[in-house]
């Protein structure tokens, strides 16, 4: 084929009328074979030193010009963008690109270019060329294909193995969103063997220093989001696949483990701390709205043991001393150098406690599986947590109740909040089954490791100001696992009852001390968005037919929650009175607020589940909620008898 012997500005132009042409969804004015002849020999074209060769600025944008349009006809009719009768011009460009030219073998000669934009320009266009083709022939790329193969098997960290790396990565995600099972098996099938190798390579086998300088921290961190998706597709695949490369997190999870002790490189630490905790939490994808993919497949056994087997090895470093190994960097915004009074950097330290607390409600849910006591271990393993955490000096205070490290750490991320608490109610509820103690030494025993559902709940309530219109935004969001969460938790309530009350009789003793200013720095801080104490509300929920009375802090209550009050108070024997409290020497201000509040919480935390439940029962009256409330509001009611029937405090 006869390619222009210099190629400049006039074809920058004529594929400047074609890009154009293309955007308006209209045929190019040159013929098919004029257009791909174009594209061929702009790609061809060798990447210029721009610096140094006259015209080279001119060459390069010609590259730079063809890959994009190449990328663009690709896209467009992959997304059914143009009409039929332009279709086909375009499809006839791209059947004489790779057919008779074979364009596939120019594309992935860009992967080894010392230019960066043109190598990943390159590998953007070749995967949007794979996965065109993949859907009308329903076939791999081989030329790509063997490409990628080679650099994972023999290729030094650098630019040819990032841009295979980022183009593999790049084509399963595709695949995962389309949910194509049998395209997405046969693809990772193909890389299965040559991954494994490279995560051999470059996973140290031994404790030494990791040194990620130049390429190697690119590579790595590409490798690392690979991983993300290639275990994502445990999912989709299902269990007829089952391939090494899917499970790498869990095989290479001590590697992994020890990159995070050994590297220098604290971006690199904090990469693999987040894959571990997606992994965990069955979060993979989060970051490219991935995280629905894997809703419609069932976690199957081996899936399941994979997680297991990194929970075991998360607890064994930790067992080992991992975690004062394990060094977290003050905050720092937009990639500035650390300041002195900053607290340590909280994603780093969320990623942390989640992996841990996490593990620990899986190796208990082993152990009961086999019918064996491991409670003492998993106490072992919080307590190391818990004073990690103290080292780091993570409040800036003494921590005296360890269940408030749960809304120090996530209270301004909502979404780990409720993984939190929902990791930790299992492993309450794991102590409570191999205890065999009465229920008070049980909540003690809870409550010295950090993990009382009663008191997280009460503290979760505190941190929102008892708003219920909160509770429902949390319900209605597909973004937390906060309705799983709440409806175990109620269900534990309802046989609980002291329990929740001991917790909320806690609170009402600390609030008390806090006034006297005895305890500093005890207060719980709000939710992101609840700064004020009200909460942002994505919607107003207080709009009803009822009528309804208005608190003194701007609340509305219905009659039904008024009732239940004046039922409640009518029967107190005492109540805190303003001089009473001013007898006990409070400040005015706190006095004030503790009189508003009658220095009960547990009052507070009924109301405010009476106000969800009756909220919630006029949308669902309405049909204005999501989904089918009925067994949360029969739990909600169930909770407000129990508040009747118990002994006045």
């Amino acid at each position: 084929m006869d390619l222009p012997e210099s190629p400049g500005p006039s074809s920058i132009r004529e594929l400047s009328h074609c890009y154009r042409a293309l955007l308006g969804g209209i045929c190019p004015k040159l013929s098919g074979g004029e257009v791909a002849r174009l594209l061929f020999s702009g790609v061809c074209g060798q990447v210029p030193e721009r610096d140094t060769q006259e015209g080279a600025e001119t060459a390069w944008e010609l590259i730079a010009f063809s890959l994009t349009l190449l990328r663009k006809i690709c896209c467009g009719l992959s997304a059914q963008s143009l009409d039929g009768a332009v279709r086909g011009p375009w499809r006839d460009i791209l059947s004489l690109l790779f057919d008779p030219m074979d364009l596939m073998s120019q594309l992935v000669l860009h992967f080894q270019s010392e230019d960066q934009v043109i190598s990943h320009l390159a590998a953007k266009s070749a995967s949007v060329c794979v996965l065109y083709l993949i859907s009308t022939s329903g076939t791999v790329n081989p030329v790509w294909q063997k490409q990628c193969v080679q650099a994972f098997s023999s290729s030094p960290p650098g630019p040819e193995l990032d841009a295979c790396l980022w183009s593999l990565t790049e084509v399963v995600k595709k695949l995962l969103k389309q949910s194509h099972q049998v395209l997405l098996a046969e693809v990772v099938a193909a890389f299965d063997c040559s991954l494994t190798a490279l995560c051999s390579k470059l996973l140290p086998e031994e404790r030494t220093e990791v040194d990620f300088s130049g390429s190697w921290r690119t590579t790595f961190c590409l490798l690392l989001d690979l991983l993300e998706v290639l275990t994502a597709s445990g999912f989709i695949c299902g269990a007829g696949l089952n391939l090494r490369s899917q499970r790498i997190p869990a095989v290479q999870s001590a590697a992994l483990l020890m990159t995070v002790s050994c590297c220098s490189d604290y971006f690199v630490k904090k990469r693999i701390l987040l894959l571990l905790k997606r992994v965990l939490l069955q979060k993979l994808g989060e970051d490219w709205s991935l995280e629905g993919v894997a809703l419609y497949v069932r976690e199957h056994k081996d899936l399941r043991a994979d997680r297991c087997v990194l929970a075991q090895c998360v607890l064994q470093a930790v067992a080992a001393d991992w975690l004062q190994s394990l060094q977290v960097e003050r905050a720092v915004f937009f990639g500035g150098r650390e300041k002195e009074g900053l607290k340590p950097d909280g994603s780093m330290l969320r990623a942390v406690s989640l992996v841990l607390l996490k593990s620990v409600e899986l190796h208990l849910q082993t152990a009961a599986a086999a019918g064996v006591d491991r409670t003492s271990e998993a106490d072992s393993y919080l307590q190391s947590l818990w004073s990690w955490l103290r080292r780091l000096d993570v409040s800036q205070t003494e921590v005296s109740h360890s269940c408030s490290w749960i809304s120090l750490l996530f209270g301004e991320q909502d979404d780990d909040l409720m993984e939190a608490a929902s990791a930790s109610l299992p492993i309450f509820l794991s102590y409570r089954r191999c205890s065999g103690w009465d229920g008070y030494s049980v909540l003690e025993a809870a409550c010295a490791s950090g993990c009382n559902p009663h008191c997280h709940f009460v503290l979760l309530l505190q941190s929102l100001s008892f708003d219920h219109s909160i509770l429902l935004d949390f319900l209605i969001s597909s973004e937390t696992c906060f309705l799983e969460y709440f409806v175990r938790y109620l269900k534990y309530l309802r046989e609980d009852w002291q329990g929740f009350a001991a917790a909320c009789s806690h609170r009402n003793v600390k609030r008390l001390a806090d006034a006297h200013g005895s305890e500093p720095g005890g207060s719980v801080p709000p939710l992101e968005g609840s700064s004020s104490g009200i909460g942002l509300r994505l919607v107003e929920y207080d709009s009803s037919d009822e009528s309804n009375e208005e608190t003194s802090d701007g609340h509305k209550q219905s009659q039904t929650t008024v009732a239940l009050m004046t039922d409640r108070s009518s029967k107190l024997k005492t109540k805190p009175s303003l001089s009473v409290i001013q007898s006990e020497k409070v400040c005015p201000t706190a006095a004030a607020v503790l009189e508003e509040e009658t220095l009960n919480v547990l009052d507070r935390a009924v109301f405010c589940l009476s106000e969800l439940r009756q909220v919630v029962t006029r949308l669902q009256t309405k049909q204005l909620f999501p989904y089918n409330p009925s067994s949360l509001l029969k739990l909600l009611t169930q909770v407000e008898n129990c508040y009747q029937r118990s002994p006045l405090s």
